[in-house]
């Protein structure tokens, strides 16, 4: 069961609270036609409207919180009219939250969709050196499912049971290839069933998959390389130009406005904070522009 960001409850309980709120959930569910394809290519079984349900639930829940909780902190801090403050403030929370949660199935699908084409490459060399030793098209399956490729065995092995149960194993691929998420996966299966369709050489058909996906890895990486241009420059300039200015300029304040050796640690101290989180966040930008077809 999909577990919601943001919520203090169980699955469990978001799962059967939302029941109560399916007709919201189903009037709101024209505003993402895509939310239904999002989750069942994410792997999960919710329908769009009992997830659209749950988030509205979710985010409600997260409202009433916010707004007791910072109702009550504003109360202690004597502001004026503190509930409507913390009602308008809760509201653009609550809302922001209800987006994230709503988008949260799109984010979950481009993790799946990278772990799968992390690992395709290599899955498809071992199916090609399989196909040339003679080995049957059904035991390739079964050793892939097998394998150590992460979310795309898994993918094989929910093929492998179709076969087990009487399903013909092209349809068993092309229902593989079209619950999947990823573009270079389904281009790779349905091109394995349609040569197996044609009665075609498997080893010819695989290495031309093979080929044309390596070209697709080259463009990757050299889009990655243009873009890794603008990010060194970004981080030249967020995590050491800005900073040793910055040390100067505090330097130099200090010693006309006379501030105290402590205010002065503490500004230092919150320059380090700053430094490190945008080291972090150039990190991950780096992380996720990573071609997809590159292994770990």
């Amino acid at each position: 069961m999909i577990k919601l960001p943001y919520t203090f409850l169980p699955p469990q309980a978001v799962y059967k609270a939302s029941r109560l709120f399916l007709p919201a959930g189903r009037r709101l569910l024209p505003m993402f036609p895509f939310l239904g394809l999002d989750l069942r290519q994410a792997g999960y079984k919710e329908s769009s409207d009992r997830y659209m349900a749950m988030c509205v639930f979710a985010s409600l829940i997260f409202f009433v919180f916010i707004l007791f909780a910072l109702g009550i902190m504003l109360l202690v801090a004597k502001v004026e009219n503190p509930f409507p403050v913390s009602a308008l403030i809760s509201i653009i929370f609550s809302f922001f939250v209800f987006i994230q949660q709503i988008l949260y199935p799109k984010m979950l699908l481009r993790k799946r969709v990278r772990a799968i084409e992390r690992n395709l490459m290599p899955a498809l060399q071992n199916i090609l050196i399989q196909l040339n030793s003679g080995v049957p098209v059904f035991n390739i399956l079964v050793n892939i499912s097998a394998g150590n490729y992460g979310d795309l065995s898994r993918e094989f092995e929910k093929a492998v049971k179709e076969i087990n149960a009487g399903m013909s194993q092209v349809d068993a691929l092309e229902e593989m290839a079209a619950n999947n998420p990823s573009m270079l996966f389904r281009r790779a299966i349905w091109q394995l069933a349609n040569g197996m369709k044609a009665g075609a050489d498997m080893g010819a058909v695989m290495g031309e998959i093979i080929n044309a996906l390596n070209e697709q890895q080259v463009i990757q990486i050299q889009n990655y390389g243009a873009q890794l241009s603008p990010l060194a420059m970004f981080y030249m300039l967020m995590a050491v130009i800005v900073p040793s200015l910055s040390v100067t300029f505090i330097i130099v304040i200090a010693s006309f406005v006379s501030l105290s050796s402590t205010m002065v640690q503490g500004i230092f101290w919150a320059l380090l904070v700053v430094i490190i989180f945008m080291q972090m966040m150039f990190l991950g930008i780096i992380k996720s522009k990573r071609p997809n077809l590159l292994a770990e």
